[in-house]
Protein backbone atom coordinates (compact mmCIF):
# COMPACT_ATOMS: atom_id res chain seq x y z
CA UNK A 1 0.00 0.00 0.00
CA UNK A 2 1.42 3.13 -0.98
CA UNK A 3 1.89 6.08 1.60
CA UNK A 4 -0.70 8.63 -0.49
CA UNK A 5 -3.33 5.52 -0.09
CA UNK A 6 -2.79 5.11 4.03
CA UNK A 7 -3.03 9.10 4.10
CA UNK A 8 -6.30 9.21 2.01
CA UNK A 9 -7.75 6.79 4.55
CA UNK A 10 -6.64 8.12 7.77
CA UNK A 11 -8.18 11.37 6.65
CA UNK A 12 -11.39 9.78 5.51
CA UNK A 13 -11.99 7.99 8.79
CA UNK A 14 -11.05 11.55 10.63
CA UNK A 15 -14.22 13.16 8.64
CA UNK A 16 -16.51 10.47 9.26
CA UNK A 17 -15.24 10.78 13.30
CA UNK A 18 -15.83 14.49 12.83
CA UNK A 19 -19.18 13.63 11.04
CA UNK A 20 -20.27 11.65 13.56
CA UNK A 21 -19.93 14.27 16.11
CA UNK A 22 -21.88 17.17 15.01
CA UNK A 23 -24.75 18.31 17.06
CA UNK A 24 -27.11 16.59 14.85
CA UNK A 25 -26.21 13.33 14.98
CA UNK A 26 -25.61 13.52 19.25
CA UNK A 27 -29.19 14.93 19.28
CA UNK A 28 -30.61 11.67 16.88
CA UNK A 29 -28.03 9.51 19.47
CA UNK A 30 -29.67 10.94 22.08
CA UNK A 31 -33.65 10.52 20.64
CA UNK A 32 -32.90 7.08 19.83
CA UNK A 33 -31.96 6.33 23.31
CA UNK A 34 -34.97 7.80 24.95
CA UNK A 35 -37.24 5.93 22.49
CA UNK A 36 -35.30 3.13 23.84
CA UNK A 37 -35.39 3.85 27.45
CA UNK A 38 -39.04 4.38 26.93
CA UNK A 39 -39.67 0.87 24.98
CA UNK A 40 -37.99 -1.11 28.12
CA UNK A 41 -40.43 1.34 30.60
CA UNK A 42 -43.26 0.26 28.90
CA UNK A 43 -42.65 -3.24 28.35
CA UNK A 44 -41.92 -3.40 31.99
CA UNK A 45 -44.60 -1.56 32.90
CA UNK A 46 -46.92 -4.02 30.28
CA UNK A 47 -45.80 -7.01 31.97
CA UNK A 48 -46.41 -5.74 35.20
CA UNK A 49 -50.06 -5.16 34.30
CA UNK A 50 -52.16 -7.52 35.25
CA UNK A 51 -53.89 -7.04 31.73
CA UNK A 52 -54.00 -5.34 28.73
CA UNK A 53 -56.51 -3.90 26.54
CA UNK A 54 -55.67 -3.26 22.70
CA UNK A 55 -56.73 0.00 20.64
CA UNK A 56 -56.85 0.73 17.20
CA UNK A 57 -56.38 4.49 16.80
CA UNK A 58 -57.42 6.52 13.80
CA UNK A 59 -54.52 8.67 12.22
CA UNK A 60 -54.17 11.15 9.23
CA UNK A 61 -51.73 13.41 9.27
CA UNK A 62 -52.58 15.35 5.75
CA UNK A 63 -49.37 17.69 6.44
CA UNK A 64 -46.63 14.73 7.00
CA UNK A 65 -45.30 12.98 3.32
CA UNK A 66 -46.47 9.05 4.07
CA UNK A 67 -49.11 9.67 6.66
CA UNK A 68 -51.13 11.40 4.13
CA UNK A 69 -53.56 8.27 3.88
CA UNK A 70 -55.36 7.26 6.82
CA UNK A 71 -54.86 4.12 8.58
CA UNK A 72 -55.52 2.41 12.20
CA UNK A 73 -52.11 2.14 14.39
CA UNK A 74 -52.02 -0.70 16.75
CA UNK A 75 -51.62 0.39 20.70
CA UNK A 76 -51.42 -2.01 23.57
CA UNK A 77 -51.99 -0.08 27.08
CA UNK A 78 -51.81 -1.30 30.65
CA UNK A 79 -55.01 -1.14 31.73
CA UNK A 80 -56.86 -0.96 35.34
CA UNK A 81 -59.77 -0.08 36.82
CA UNK A 82 -61.76 2.94 36.18
CA UNK A 83 -59.42 3.92 33.05
CA UNK A 84 -60.99 5.22 30.56
CA UNK A 85 -60.78 6.09 26.89
CA UNK A 86 -58.97 9.20 27.16
CA UNK A 87 -56.43 7.81 29.80
CA UNK A 88 -55.54 5.10 27.26
CA UNK A 89 -55.35 7.92 24.60
CA UNK A 90 -52.77 9.80 27.15
CA UNK A 91 -51.04 6.89 27.85
CA UNK A 92 -50.26 5.66 24.34
CA UNK A 93 -48.94 9.92 23.62
CA UNK A 94 -46.80 9.68 26.04
CA UNK A 95 -45.47 6.21 25.94
CA UNK A 96 -45.68 5.19 22.14
CA UNK A 97 -46.01 8.23 19.93
CA UNK A 98 -45.97 11.98 20.93
CA UNK A 99 -47.75 12.78 17.72
CA UNK A 100 -50.99 10.83 18.76
CA UNK A 101 -53.40 13.88 18.54
CA UNK A 102 -56.60 14.28 20.22
CA UNK A 103 -58.33 17.06 22.19
CA UNK A 104 -58.84 17.32 25.99
CA UNK A 105 -59.41 19.50 28.56
CA UNK A 106 -61.71 19.52 31.61
CA UNK A 107 -61.53 15.65 31.75
CA UNK A 108 -65.35 15.94 34.17
CA UNK A 109 -67.57 15.35 31.00
CA UNK A 110 -67.78 19.43 31.16
CA UNK A 111 -65.96 20.38 28.39
CA UNK A 112 -67.15 18.19 25.58
CA UNK A 113 -63.73 18.64 24.06
CA UNK A 114 -62.98 14.79 23.53
CA UNK A 115 -66.18 13.85 21.65
CA UNK A 116 -65.31 10.76 20.11
CA UNK A 117 -66.46 7.98 17.73
CA UNK A 118 -65.61 4.63 19.93
CA UNK A 119 -66.22 0.96 18.92
CA UNK A 120 -69.04 2.42 16.45
CA UNK A 121 -71.00 5.06 18.53
CA UNK A 122 -70.04 8.56 19.75
CA UNK A 123 -69.08 9.01 23.55
CA UNK A 124 -66.78 11.28 25.65
CA UNK A 125 -63.44 9.83 25.62
CA UNK A 126 -63.09 10.97 29.65
CA UNK A 127 -66.42 9.22 30.57
CA UNK A 128 -65.98 6.04 28.77
CA UNK A 129 -64.79 2.89 31.14
CA UNK A 130 -62.33 0.42 28.72
CA UNK A 131 -64.17 -2.10 31.19
CA UNK A 132 -66.99 -2.05 29.89
CA UNK A 133 -65.90 -2.21 25.84
CA UNK A 134 -65.15 -4.85 23.43
CA UNK A 135 -61.13 -5.67 22.16
CA UNK A 136 -60.09 -4.00 20.54
CA UNK A 137 -61.37 -1.18 20.88
CA UNK A 138 -61.64 1.18 17.72
CA UNK A 139 -61.29 4.60 18.04
CA UNK A 140 -62.15 7.40 15.46
CA UNK A 141 -62.60 11.19 14.87
CA UNK A 142 -66.48 12.10 15.05
CA UNK A 143 -68.13 11.34 11.24
CA UNK A 144 -69.08 13.73 9.16
CA UNK A 145 -66.99 16.14 10.10
CA UNK A 146 -63.54 17.19 8.42
CA UNK A 147 -60.94 15.43 9.91
CA UNK A 148 -57.94 18.01 10.63
CA UNK A 149 -55.66 15.54 11.86
CA UNK A 150 -55.88 11.97 13.96
CA UNK A 151 -58.99 12.50 16.15
CA UNK A 152 -58.85 16.01 16.00
CA UNK A 153 -62.21 16.97 13.65
CA UNK A 154 -63.24 20.87 12.26
CA UNK A 155 -65.85 21.77 14.49
CA UNK A 156 -66.42 25.24 12.57
CA UNK A 157 -69.74 24.14 10.91
CA UNK A 158 -71.16 22.90 14.61
CA UNK A 159 -70.51 26.17 16.13
CA UNK A 160 -72.20 28.01 13.16
CA UNK A 161 -75.08 26.35 13.40
CA UNK A 162 -75.37 26.98 17.34
CA UNK A 163 -74.81 30.25 16.74
CA UNK A 164 -77.56 30.36 14.27
CA UNK A 165 -80.23 30.56 17.04
CA UNK A 166 -79.15 33.39 18.88
CA UNK A 167 -77.86 31.20 21.76
CA UNK A 168 -77.89 33.97 24.58
CA UNK A 169 -80.48 34.82 27.09
CA UNK A 170 -82.73 37.75 25.96
CA UNK A 171 -85.24 39.08 28.01
CA UNK A 172 -87.24 42.09 27.10
CA UNK A 173 -87.44 43.65 30.25
CA UNK A 174 -84.43 43.63 32.81
CA UNK A 175 -84.89 44.01 36.48
CA UNK A 176 -83.92 47.45 38.62
CA UNK A 177 -80.50 47.73 39.29
CA UNK A 178 -77.77 46.16 38.28
CA UNK A 179 -76.90 43.66 41.26
CA UNK A 180 -80.97 42.42 40.57
CA UNK A 181 -82.09 38.73 39.89
CA UNK A 182 -83.66 37.85 37.13
CA UNK A 183 -85.89 35.72 39.06
CA UNK A 184 -87.59 32.52 37.26
CA UNK A 185 -90.12 30.41 38.74
CA UNK A 186 -88.70 27.06 40.04
CA UNK A 187 -91.20 25.29 37.62
CA UNK A 188 -89.97 27.08 34.73
CA UNK A 189 -86.51 26.24 35.50
CA UNK A 190 -87.34 22.51 36.25
CA UNK A 191 -89.02 22.66 32.57
CA UNK A 192 -86.13 23.90 30.59
CA UNK A 193 -82.85 22.51 33.24
CA UNK A 194 -82.01 19.35 30.98
CA UNK A 195 -81.72 21.46 27.92
CA UNK A 196 -78.68 23.99 29.93
CA UNK A 197 -76.76 20.82 30.06
CA UNK A 198 -75.39 20.99 26.97
CA UNK A 199 -71.82 20.99 26.36
CA UNK A 200 -71.47 21.48 23.11
CA UNK A 201 -69.95 18.25 22.14
CA UNK A 202 -71.05 17.92 18.60
CA UNK A 203 -72.00 14.42 19.45
CA UNK A 204 -75.35 14.19 18.67
CA UNK A 205 -74.48 16.08 15.21
CA UNK A 206 -72.35 13.75 14.65
CA UNK A 207 -74.92 10.95 15.08
CA UNK A 208 -77.95 12.28 12.77
CA UNK A 209 -78.51 11.02 9.37
CA UNK A 210 -80.38 13.98 8.47
CA UNK A 211 -77.42 16.38 9.40
CA UNK A 212 -75.34 14.27 7.77
CA UNK A 213 -77.04 14.79 4.11
CA UNK A 214 -78.36 18.37 4.36
CA UNK A 215 -75.09 20.63 5.36
CA UNK A 216 -77.85 23.30 6.41
CA UNK A 217 -79.85 21.71 8.91
CA UNK A 218 -79.61 23.17 11.88
CA UNK A 219 -79.00 20.11 13.69
CA UNK A 220 -80.21 18.52 17.28
CA UNK A 221 -77.57 21.40 19.42
CA UNK A 222 -78.44 24.16 18.21
CA UNK A 223 -82.30 23.32 18.39
CA UNK A 224 -82.28 22.56 21.80
CA UNK A 225 -80.51 25.27 22.61
CA UNK A 226 -83.37 27.19 20.74
CA UNK A 227 -86.22 25.55 23.26
CA UNK A 228 -83.51 26.20 26.18
CA UNK A 229 -84.29 30.10 25.78
CA UNK A 230 -87.53 29.87 23.69
CA UNK A 231 -89.46 28.05 26.77
CA UNK A 232 -87.79 30.48 29.38
CA UNK A 233 -90.71 32.45 31.24
CA UNK A 234 -88.19 35.46 31.19
CA UNK A 235 -87.85 36.22 27.66
CA UNK A 236 -90.84 37.66 26.34
CA UNK A 237 -93.41 36.91 23.91
CA UNK A 238 -92.14 38.85 20.85
CA UNK A 239 -88.65 37.21 21.61
CA UNK A 240 -90.62 33.74 21.55
CA UNK A 241 -91.80 34.13 18.06
CA UNK A 242 -88.54 35.73 17.16
CA UNK A 243 -87.42 32.13 17.67
CA UNK A 244 -89.75 29.88 16.35
CA UNK A 245 -89.27 31.75 13.26
CA UNK A 246 -85.76 30.92 13.10
CA UNK A 247 -86.16 27.42 13.80
CA UNK A 248 -89.60 27.07 11.43
CA UNK A 249 -87.14 27.60 8.76
CA UNK A 250 -86.57 25.23 5.74
CA UNK A 251 -83.44 23.75 7.50
CA UNK A 252 -85.20 23.52 11.02
CA UNK A 253 -87.28 21.54 13.17
CA UNK A 254 -89.27 19.85 10.31
CA UNK A 255 -86.35 18.44 8.61
CA UNK A 256 -85.81 16.53 11.90
CA UNK A 257 -87.06 12.74 11.47
CA UNK A 258 -87.45 11.49 15.00
CA UNK A 259 -84.84 8.78 14.59
CA UNK A 260 -83.43 9.36 18.21
CA UNK A 261 -79.78 8.73 17.37
CA UNK A 262 -79.14 11.94 19.25
CA UNK A 263 -81.23 11.17 22.17
CA UNK A 264 -79.50 8.13 22.23
CA UNK A 265 -75.78 9.22 22.21
CA UNK A 266 -76.08 12.36 24.15
CA UNK A 267 -73.71 12.05 26.43
CA UNK A 268 -75.76 14.56 29.25
CA UNK A 269 -79.06 12.56 28.56
CA UNK A 270 -80.66 15.59 27.45
CA UNK A 271 -84.27 14.14 26.11
CA UNK A 272 -83.20 16.23 22.35
CA UNK A 273 -85.66 14.34 20.27
CA UNK A 274 -88.24 15.45 22.88
CA UNK A 275 -87.43 19.05 22.78
CA UNK A 276 -87.91 18.56 18.67
CA UNK A 277 -90.91 17.17 19.03
CA UNK A 278 -92.14 20.04 21.63
CA UNK A 279 -90.99 22.88 19.06
CA UNK A 280 -92.45 21.41 16.51
CA UNK A 281 -95.88 21.40 18.53
CA UNK A 282 -95.20 25.25 19.28
CA UNK A 283 -94.64 25.92 16.16
CA UNK A 284 -97.94 24.28 15.21
CA UNK A 285 -100.08 26.15 17.64
CA UNK A 286 -97.96 29.30 16.86
CA UNK A 287 -99.67 29.21 13.10
CA UNK A 288 -102.80 28.17 13.53
CA UNK A 289 -105.43 30.55 12.81
CA UNK A 290 -109.13 30.62 13.94
CA UNK A 291 -111.84 32.71 11.41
Amino acid sequence: MSTLETTTETETEEVEQEREETPGDRRRELKRERAAERERRVEAELDDAENTRRLKVFRYDPEVEGKEEPRFDDFVVPYHKGMTILDALIYARDQYDSSLTFRHSCRQAVCGSDALFVNGRQRLGCKTQLGDLDDPIRIEPLPHQEVVKDLVVDMQHFYDQMHAVEPYFDPDDLPEGELAEQRQTPENREYVKMATRCIWCGACMSSCNIAAGDNEYLGPAAINKAYRFAMDEREGEDRKQERLRIIEQEHGVWRCQTQFSCTEVCPKDIPLTEHIQELKRESVKNNLKFW
